[in-house]
């Protein structure tokens, strides 16, 4: 299974979750940049919620800019293979909607939205997904479908 890479702002809720997983991951730091080399699904909290029109993918400010700038960068945005999102079940329609606005960038899967810190059935639920959803990754990879 390759690495989770995740945001966490202050309030640290999403990197309590990802260190539930107790699986490999990668931070994004709240100032330096980082470069990535093997392929990996973003773990991100949702930002600015709240809106009354409900979800606008134009309006911006759902995804922190520590990720928009890490996503900037060719290479790790070439190397991303889905994305998970935290968010908040008050906001409505937009719970977890920086998951949708990467996933429609980057043309990569939504995988799971999870509420602040997540429960017990979203660590295992996201734990049992990763795994399924790698598993699948490597079998639709180039170098394996030369030899069949």
């Amino acid at each position: 299974m390759s690495n989770l890479v995740y945001f966490s702002s202050v309030s640290e809720n999403t990197h309590r979750f990802v260190q539930k997983l107790e699986l490999p991951a990668i931070r994004i730091p709240l100032k330096e940049r980082i470069q990535v080399d093997e392929p990996y699904v973003l773990v991100l909290p949702t930002y600015g919620g709240g809106h009354a029109n409900g979800p606008d993918p134009d309006r911006g400010g759902y995804v922190p800019k520590q990720v928009i700038a890490f996503l900037n960068n060719e290479h790790n945005r070439s190397l991303i293979r889905g994305v998970i999102a935290a968010g908040n079940t008050n906001f409505g329609a937009e719970f977890g909607y920086a998951g949708v606005v990467v996933s429609r960038k980057c043309g990569v899967p939504f995988l799971y939205r999870f509420e602040l810190m997540g429960t017990t059935d979203d660590v295992f639920a996201v734990r049992a997904g990763l795994q399924d959803f790698w598993k699948d990754q490597t079998c639709h990879q180039p170098s394996q479908l030369q030899n069949l």
